[in-house]
């Protein structure tokens, strides 16, 4: 019998218990995965606490790896014993997982249980944001919130990849530390006053693009820091969500982007996902992008791992082991 986590209520970590699940056999064109790493996210807690209504009972989780061990009718792009990676099938919190084999990434020699489950949901979202969201440019500097968390880590790496001088904000000086360690120029420490600090390092003029996956406390600080015609990112809401914005704020900001993007607008086709992978992996594989595993947490202890990220206890991806 498998296992999974399961939301009873929204409400608090006390509402998370570990139940036993039928297992399904896969359909046509899925495969069935034993699971050996979970990727822990913020959206599995917006979900939880309601901010994502859901329906209750609800199994959390879209990101994980593991061994494929059943095929559907039709499949023959995997075998059983094959090693693969995903970033959005759902219900992904258990130890076996069944899904579309077109959302399965093959998993390279080379590459932990644990880094194949933290890197494709925020490795993906990290390439996304530097490639097609605003495609950086070398000799852009940016602004990434959140400097020492999953996305903020491979992000700023990625940037550097990219040519670009990087602005990060941490909360603590041990947060700063990993942030440099990952190729930021500059780190600043706590968030008051970061759009004045980041003004001064641009001469006054601003910043082409600020990526904000902090959402309610940093918003109009991320807004002023960005120069004319520049692009705000919003891309994430720890802090909580963004109230209503009046699209002439950003008139008088000097006619800037706001952009509120998403993971599945950018893997639109199995092309496009793959493209997107390879890139990822390639800078892995060559040394130029590392992967920082911030935590690992028996299943039992999902609460504990969503608690520790949202306190921002935590630092890099969590990972839930089966």
């Amino acid at each position: 019998m498998a296992q999974a986590i399961r939301y009873v209520r929204a409400g608090g970590p006390e509402v998370i218990e570990l139940v036993d699940v039928a297992e399904a056999a896969p359909g046509p064109g899925e495969v069935a995965i034993d699971v050996t790493g979970v990727g822990v996210n913020f959206i599995e807690i917006y979900q939880r606490n309601g901010s994502y209504p859901v329906p209750m009972p609800f199994i959390p989780g879209s990101e994980g790896t593991g061994v494929v061990s059943a095929l559907g009718e039709g499949v023959s792009t995997f075998a059983v014993g094959d090693r693969v990676a995903w970033a959005g099938i759902p219900k992904s919190y258990a130890t076996r997982v069944v899904g579309p084999v077109d959302q399965l990434l093959a998993v390279p020699s080379g590459l932990s249980d644990e880094e194949a489950a933290a890197l494709p949901l925020q490795g993906l979202t990290a390439h996304y944001l530097a490639t097609s969201t605003y495609p950086i440019r070398r000799g852009d500097t940016v602004l990434v919130h959140a400097g020492a968390g999953g996305v903020g880590l491979l992000l700023t790496q990625i940037a550097k990849i990219k040519g670009a001088r990087v602005i990060t904000t941490v909360s603590t000086e041990e947060k700063a530390e990993l942030s440099r360690e990952a190729g930021a120029d500059e780190v600043i420490v706590g968030y008051a006053g970061f759009a004045d600090r980041a003004r001064e390092l641009t001469g006054g003029a601003g910043l082409p693009v600020v990526y904000d996956s902090v959402g309610k406390d940093t918003f109009d600080d991320s807004l002023a820091a960005v120069r004319r015609r520049g692009m705000l990112v919003l891309f994430g809401a720890s802090s909580g969500p963004v109230p209503p914005v009046d699209p002439q704020r950003l008139n008088a900001a000097g006619s800037v982007f706001l952009t509120r993007p998403k993971l599945g607008d950018h893997t639109v086709t199995r092309s496009e996902l793959l493209e997107r992978w390879t890139e990822l992996f390639t800078w892995v594989r060559e040394g130029r992008l590392r992967l920082r595993v911030g935590g690992g947490y028996p299943l039992a202890d999902a609460a504990r791992a969503q608690s520790d990220l949202a306190a921002r206890r935590t630092t890099g991806k969590l990972v839930l082991r089966p």
